[in-house]
């Protein structure tokens, strides 16, 4: 299902969801401060493209806590309620539950990027 669902998932949504983490990590990498948060949001946005056959491990400590907060004021809030609302639309239909759980997945990443690596 990887590569087919990869495929699939490129067209029907990954391609906007990986355009708004580009975005976001272009706006933060205006800044000097925000290069390390852009770098990260480029490294999400290849997932956001392709997330089949990736898992997402959360972890982190105090300082990922406080880059986070900052994180989910300054863009985090936005691309997990556009990966929300596009997931809630593919799980409206049994095919596209799969596709919904990935949404959902990049959802609460969007939420905690940091501390979190992909596998």
């Amino acid at each position: 299902m990887g590569c087919l669902g990869n495929f699939i998932w490129f067209v029907f949504g990954g391609l906007i969801m990986g355009l708004s983490w580009l975005l976001i990590g272009i706006l933060w990498c205006v800044t000097i401060v925000g290069i390390p948060v852009g770098i990260q949001c480029f490294k999400f946005a290849e997932l956001a493209l392709c997330p089949f056959g990736k898992d997402v491990y959360f972890g982190g400590g105090v300082g990922s806590l406080l880059l986070n907060i900052l994180w989910l004021v300054f863009g985090g809030f936005a691309l997990a309620a556009e990966a929300a609302v596009i997931g809630g639309l593919f799980c409206l239909t049994i095919i596209g539950i799969p596709f919904g759980l990935q949404c959902f997945k990049i959802a609460k990443l969007a939420l905690m990027p940091f501390g979190a690596s992909i596998r």
